[in-house]
């Protein structure tokens, strides 16, 4: 469980004064925490996996906010936090593999948008960023 490792890392943090690590790591498990208790049990590792993603993409989203104000240092802490989080995703995957991936699974030229992000989401939950996987459908398609 992803829940663990967080966790394990957080105390690692603490001990090594890490302020940066232990408020990433902080969050995380609050996050991954609240989930839990909303579901009323244990998470998959599918929706811890969509509670990572769901931070690296607020944490993206803060990045181009820092970005676009020219503030070096905000960069630089979001950055960290990015690397910090994308750790504990499994390794993501190439656009090339993506599109192999997708025509595997029987997306075609002429289907649908809809359809075919049917198929490519759950197929790639984890394995891609959402913006990835909607750039190589529309290349299919």
């Amino acid at each position: 469980m992803l829940k663990t490792e967080v966790f394990e890392q957080l105390k690692n943090a603490m001990r090594e004064k890490d302020a940066l690590a232990k408020g990433v790591l902080s969050l995380l498990k609050s996050a991954l925490d609240l989930a839990e208790k909303e579901k009323g049990g244990a998470l998959s590792s599918d929706e811890e996996i969509a509670i990572i993603n769901r931070e690296v993409k607020q944490t993206n989203q803060a990045l181009d906010g820092a970005q676009n104000a020219g503030r070096a240092d905000l960069i630089e802490k979001e950055e960290a936090k990015l690397v910090l989080l994308k750790s504990f995703l499994p390794k993501q995957l190439t656009e090339e593999e993506v599109a192999e991936k997708l025509t595997a699974a029987g997306i075609v030229k002429g289907m649908g948008m809809g359809d075919a992000m049917k198929i490519a989401k759950p197929l790639l939950t984890g394995q891609a960023e959402g913006a990835v996987i909607s750039k190589v459908v529309k290349s299919i398609i």
